[in-house]
């Protein structure tokens, strides 16, 4: 079974470390400039970096669809750039996954591959896609809607609570610039402290906390562009591996394939 991926931020990580350990093979389409928050545990470094490890697997930066082949007979996950999901054809695709979490629809349709699955508002079940992913944190989480024209719950604009924190996790750019941070993912802030600056403006944590995530040095963000994320519980092994939410979406995105291709 050969999936494909739009999106390889830590959500969709998670969602490809599910399905390689079901001996799928993954291939998963970025942009030039990956914005994951999250890079530790997102498959999206290996664009910058070459490679990337998240917890026992590893993806492999692929120029084209003859170097994605190449990490797959490897076992690896292929990591391409590709925003558009443009030649589908190319990889081979069984299934497409969209997996950007964007709370819209970046032009996924139902007819670019056998079975589309797509995760969040933004698609109804049977239209844009073949199925559709509940993300919202609660008891719906990972409910996959089958039925023509279901939909995920609407976008709330609050993040998920995390030990009694929801909007006061997360930080946002204060005006458009390159990004500059002065702490690393995993180092404990407090409240009001820096954590990095964007064109000599600081961004400020808001809570106490672990860093969880933020954004690369050198990255060109606008303004009110969400950059880092402080985690009150100060696990730092939270920092290094797939998070609850990823692993439970996984689980649905598992479902959805078998439920499809039976």
């Amino acid at each position: 079974m050969r999936v494909v991926i739009r999106g390889a931020g830590d959500l969709a990580t998670g969602i490809a470390l599910r399905l390689r350990r079901a001996n799928m093979q993954i291939v998963m389409l970025e942009t030039p400039q990956p914005t994951a928050i999250r890079r530790t545990v997102a498959m999206s470094e290996a664009v910058r970096k070459g490679e990337m490890r998240v917890e026992d697997m590893r993806g492999v930066y692929c120029e084209d669809a003859a170097a994605a082949e190449r990490a797959i007979a490897n076992r690896d996950i292929a990591v391409c750039v590709n925003p558009e999901a443009e030649n589908l054809a190319q990889y081979k695709t069984d299934v497409l996954v969209d997996a950007i979490i964007a709370k819209r629809n970046f032009g996924t349709r139902k007819d670019m591959a056998p079975h589309v699955i797509a995760l969040g508002p933004g698609f109804a079940a049977g239209i844009d896609c073949h199925a559709v992913v509940e993300t919202m944190r609660g008891h719906d989480l990972g409910r996959v809607f089958y039925l023509e024209g279901a939909r995920a719950k609407a976008d709330t604009k609050v993040p998920g609570e995390i030990a009694g924190y929801t909007h006061e996790r997360v930080m946002h750019t204060p005006c458009a610039g390159l990004y500059e941070p002065v702490r690393e993912i995993a180092d404990v802030v407090k409240a009001g402290e820096v954590v990095a600056y964007v064109e000599g403006r600081p961004v400020l944590a808001k809570i106490d906390g672990m860093l969880r995530g933020q954004l690369p040095a050198g990255l060109m963000t606008r303004e009110h562009m969400k950059c880092a994320d402080v985690d009150p519980r100060c696990e730092r092994i939270h920092c290094f591996t797939v998070s609850d939410k990823a692993r439970c979406l996984g689980g649905a995105v598992l479902e959805a394939i078998l439920h499809l291709t039976r």
